[in-house]
């Protein structure tokens, strides 16, 4: 109720939700404004600066920002996800970011990349992704190729069980994107500036079309089930019937609390090169429309991209930090350091908006390559057709 009753305030309101020279105002949700808190006050205690946190719930920040910010009445610094990045830089919303190399060489890079729309836009703390999850019972030790994955597949796998060596959720682009971006298969190209390209989609290159002829081979092959959904494989997995699957952390606490003993590292590399999962990454951004860029800038060099308040931000929101020195703090744990390692192979996820038109065409192209109903050379270039002909492309 809090949330809902701060977002009409500020509706109503404004002034006490907009930034004023002298003083730097963050938005934030209740998760992790109170780390900004007290890293707020830290700054303020040694500059004489005040700081303002308000809490907004995550999915309210964007769109309160972008309606908010051209007008003067938005914060200095918010709180999100790095698609939002898009959509922010495009409409002038978001300041640059011109990070000191000393500093920009302790962010994990994917992570960094994630925030860029031509040039950087936000300071990543944060990142997820998918990698290889395993029965240590079934698999003591991790396949060092995908051939060799699948070889023990084989031999483990007997689906009138039923029992699987190795599966993926299906159909799921996001799972089973690893295939297609193993062999060189993308979603947008880049422009000349550095931008994501939405008229550039890749879903039929031949990369994308090479990686889904071998996740097709296993459908036919009976390796993998076709239309295997979340609670038909976590079923399975926590019966000890599912030996490997691409998955992330999130199925980590229900695998545990089934009592299976397992292990996560990457996607074992494909034909000699490494799957690229997706990644997703969460961070801070600046306004363009701040009237306190020094200061802010220097809030964030110095007081944001610490070890000390990326702990702080780790022990809040668990996910794997993006600053590096407070990843290896962390990395002792060998599942976070195993999804770690897979997603410092992957790409993140693009930032625009219009991926928002790829994931329907997308589902129904990785249904019938699953389903054995269309080639991937057919369905994929179905669905990069209907992509572009949604997005206006010629």
């Amino acid at each position: 109720m809090r949330k809902l009753v701060l977002a009409g305030l500020f509706l109503v309101a404004g002034l006490a939700f907009a930034a004023e020279p002298g003083k730097i105002l963050i938005w934030a949700d209740d998760t992790r404004a109170p780390v900004f808190r007290e890293i707020g006050k830290a700054y303020t205690e040694a500059t004489g600066i005040p700081i303002e946190v308000v809490e907004i719930g995550f999915g309210q920040i964007r769109d309160q920002f972008v309606t908010a910010a051209p007008t003067g009445e938005g914060p200095d610094i918010i709180i999100g996800a790095h698609d939002w990045v898009g959509e922010l830089a495009a409409s002038g919303l978001l300041a640059e970011i011109l990070l000191p190399p000393e500093l920009a060489a302790q962010f994990d890079p994917v992570s960094l990349e994630a925030f860029v729309y031509g040039k950087l836009y936000g300071l990543p703390y944060a990142r997820e992704g998918v990698g290889l999850l395993y029965n240590k019972k079934l698999v003591p030790e991790l396949p060092a190729t995908f051939e060799e994955l699948i070889e023990l597949a084989r031999k483990l796998t007997d689906p009138t069980v039923p029992q699987y060596g190795f599966v993926v959720q299906n159909p799921d682009p996001y799972h089973e994107f690893p295939f297609l971006s193993a062999l060189g298969g993308y979603i947008f190209g880049y422009d000349e500036e550095g931008k994501l390209n939405p008229c550039d989609v890749g879903l039929d290159s031949p990369g994308a079309i090479a990686g889904a002829k071998i996740l097709q081979d296993l459908f036919a092959e009976g390796l993998i089930p076709a239309g295997l959904d979340w609670d038909t494989w976590t079923s399975l997995f926590t019966e000890g019937r599912i030996a490997m699957v691409i998955t992330g952390p999130w199925f980590v606490g229900r695998a545990k609390a089934a009592g299976i003993d397992i292990g996560v590292g990457p996607i074992p590399p494909i034909q000699g090169k490494n799957p690229k999962p997706f990644v997703g990454v969460q961070g801070v951004m600046v306004s363009a429309f701040s009237p306190n860029l020094p200061i802010v800038f220097d809030f964030l060099f110095n007081y944001f991209a610490t070890k000390e308040t990326m702990l702080a931000l780790y022990q809040k929101d668990p996910r794997i930090p993006a600053f590096l020195p407070a990843y290896e703090e962390v990395a002792e744990d060998p599942i976070l350091r195993g999804f770690a390692e897979s997603i410092a192979n992957g790409v993140p996820m693009p930032n625009i908006p219009q991926m928002s038109a790829v994931w329907g065409a997308w589902y129904d192209a990785m249904a019938l390559i699953g389903n054995l109903q269309l080639t991937p050379e057919e369905a994929l270039k179905q669905a990069a057709d209907n992509i572009r002909a949604t997005l206006g492309c010629k």
